[in-house]
């Protein structure tokens, strides 16, 4: 068969059969897969997934190839992919096992400092970061076309071992795809690919908090209004002058002879011995009514 030969159609059943059989082999001689699983319709849901997805269909280049290879995707053809840095290998089944092979250049040094640059102070966690917790205006520089983090069709390389003469096969269109899904689960791998270190931002983030402040001179200080400097309300210590002497009170004395005498309290008998207070208090009565009557 010639190289612009086509090998017959195979079915979707098949060709999964087909994946799950040469997954077990490869398994089986000791080289670890990392399959690409997709649930449900959607191929990426996440914040870094999809835009890898947007960023693809958002260029004519791929417009035409790419739905191709949704439906590999989606069914399981994409029985090993592997992203390492710059690089993306995959083995997709289709009527036979095909090897893909995607170069991404690196982001270029300049474009990358000046994204870090314009996050410093933003960008405060890695976890963030990665799960896409930013601002609006963060999130727009990321994905802008030419000037943000995602690759151009320029920027990326692509080969498969497949007979389409297209540079953009079906079995490409899965990998790329495939990526997608799978910085749903590891979004750091985007920076990996793209030859960066996502540390960079949190570092530029730590040096702007810490840069040291414009220190003002005790000679501007000198005469300042500082409560209009630092928006607070500063109580002033009055000047030595304006405190009030405290009056100190006097003590008047009272001559000893203009002194009223104490008045003594009457001193109570002390009761006989071996008598109570009452029995005495009793025979006083008595003997006091005896006088009056008499």
């Amino acid at each position: 068969m010639s190289w612009y030969e086509f090998k017959p159609y195979v079915s979707v059943a098949e060709r999964r059969r087909k994946a799950e059989k040469a997954a077990k082999k490869l398994a089986g001689k000791g080289r670890a897969v990392s399959p690409v699983r997709i649930e449900g319709r959607a191929i990426a849901t996440t914040f870094w997934g999809k835009a890898w997805c947007s960023n693809l269909e958002s260029y004519s280049d791929y417009e035409n190839r790419l739905p191709r290879g949704r439906t590999y995707a989606r069914n399981g053809s994409v029985i090993d992919l592997q992203i390492t840095g710059g690089k993306i290998e995959a083995l997709v089944q289709g009527s036979d096992l095909y090897k893909i092979a995607l170069h991404i250049t690196a982001l270029p040094a300049k474009r990358w400092e000046q994204f870090t640059k314009g996050c410093a102070g933003k960008v405060t966690n890695l976890l963030d970061l990665l799960q896409g917790r930013l601002s609006k205006e963060i999130l727009a520089d990321i994905t802008a076309k030419g000037t943000g983090l995602f690759p151009a069709p320029a920027e990326i390389k692509l080969g498969c071992s497949c007979p389409d003469w297209a540079d953009m096969c079906k079995h490409v269109a899965a990998v790329l795809y495939g990526v997608g899904a799978r910085l749903d689960t590891k979004p750091e791998l985007f920076f990996t690919l793209r030859g960066v270190d996502m540390q960079d931002l949190i570092s530029a983030a730590s040096a702007s908090a810490t840069a040291p402040v414009a220190s003002v001179t005790d000679d501007a200080l000198a005469g300042a209004d500082l409560a209009e400097i630092f928006g607070v309300e500063i109580e002033t210590a009055p000047s030595p002058a304006a405190i009030a002497p405290r009056e100190v009170p006097v003590l008047k004395l009272t001559p000893a002879s203009k002194k009223k005498p104490m008045r003594k309290k009457p001193v109570r008998a002390a009761a006989p011995a071996g008598k109570s207070r009452k029995a005495v208090a009793k025979k006083r009565r008595k003997k006091a009514d005896g006088a009056r009557k008499s």
